[in-house]
Order: C-alpha cells, then sequence, then structure tokens
C-alpha cells in the first residue's frame, strides 16, 4: 500500500488514488515538466484576478505575494528541469482545468466567487498531490522538494478561502464550495491517461 503524507485539506471530497501515484512516480520527468506549467499558470491566474477586479485592495495584497511565489516555485522547478537535462516544452493539459472551469458560473460576482473558490481547490488538489509525491517518490533530494512545496500550497488554498469569505457571505461561500469540491472529485475519478500533476 502506497504511503500517505501529512493530511489533507479537508474541503476536498475524495482522495487521490493509488493509481495516480503510480502513474505519477513511474513519469518522474514529465510530472517535473508539468509541474513547471502549473506553477507558471498559477502565477497567471493570480495576475489575472488583479486585472478583472483591481479595485480589490485585499485581494490585490495578498495576490500579489502568490504570484511572486508561484513564479519563484516556476524558477525551482525549472532548475530540476535543468539538472535532469528535460528541455522546457509544450504539454497537453488533461481535462482537469477546463472541466473545473466549466462549472463558474458566468454573471457577476457568482463568477468571482466561484473563480476564487475553484483557484482555491486547484492549490488543494496540489498540496494533497505534492505530499503523496514526497511520501513515495524514490529519489530522496526530489521527494525533500516536494516536501518543501507543500506548506505554500495549503497556505494558497486558505488565500482563496479567506478572499471568498471576505468579499461573500460565509454560508454561500461553504454551500459553493462543497458543490465545487464535489465536481472537483467526480472530474479526477477517472485517471486521465496521459501523467500530470492534475491527472
Amino acid at each position: 500500500m502506497l504511503s500517505s503524507p501529512l493530511p489533507t485539506i479537508n474541503a476536498l471530497k475524495q482522495p487521490t488514488s493509488d493509481a495516480w501515484v503510480e502513474q505519477a512516480i513511474a513519469n518522474l520527468d514529465i510530472i517535473l515538466l508539468d509541474h513547471s506549467h502549473c506553477e507558471r499558470k498559477a502565477a497567471g491566474v493570480a495576475l489575472n484576478f488583479m486585472f478583472r477586479y483591481p479595485s480589490n485592495t485585499k485581494m490585490i495584497r495578498e495576490l500579489t505575494a502568490i504570484a511572486r511565489e508561484e513564479l519563484e516555485h516556476f524558477e525551482l522547478v525549472n532548475q530540476w528541469l535543468e539538472r535532469r537535462h528535460i528541455p522546457l516544452a509544450p504539454l497537453s493539459a488533461p481535462p482537469y482545468g477546463a472541466s473545473l472551469k466549466a462549472q463558474v458560473r458566468k454573471k457577476e460576482p457568482e463568477q468571482f466567487l466561484d473563480n476564487l473558490l475553484v483557484t482555491g481547490l486547484i492549490e488543494a488538489r496540489s498540496h494533497e498531490r505534492l505530499g503523496l509525491l514526497a511520501a513515495n517518490c524514490p529519489e530522496p533530494e526530489l521527494a525533500k522538494f516536494y516536501r518543501g512545496l507543500m506548506a505554500s500550497e495549503a497556505r494558497h488554498f486558505g488565500t482563496y478561502w479567506v478572499l471568498a469569505d471576505t468579499y461573500f457571505e460565509r454560508e454561500k461561500v461553504m454551500q459553493r464550495l462543497d458543490e465545487l469540491a464535489i465536481a472537483e472529485s467526480e472530474i479526477l475519478a477517472t485517471l486521465h491517461p496521459e501523467p500530470r500533476i492534475h491527472s
């Protein structure tokens, strides 16, 4: 049985399957390349919030810090790619992101709430999966690297949740988070054939 790391964020409805862990560990180079793409996209998401909602002062302050940290992680993952002689290259995206995006309502302010919560759920799942990689990676130095990133993923989830709780009523936030978390788990119920962080 594959080992499980620290407790996961309780917003997630279902844990990641052993099949994903086995797939990821067997394809660490591809996982690292995809991880690079994920960090770059995460920085872009934070910046997009700032461009779309420029008058939300608390959000701007919080997401400036997140964007900076995501870019730092992007650079760290790219250093691993260089060490392993893996060239930066495009990768086809798994259906995870687009399927979650399809859950976002089109009208404001509901769109703002859904985007905050979807982004938070992605961070929560990243926290869980980096923890699984840390616990199961056969390369001690790479496992240590993954373990070192876990706390920031959990913190990012917390930031997006707190922002949602700041701008919306708690009851609405919790109800919508529950609905989106169910959808998130359903999207991951079938393992994507190509190894990805969110496959």
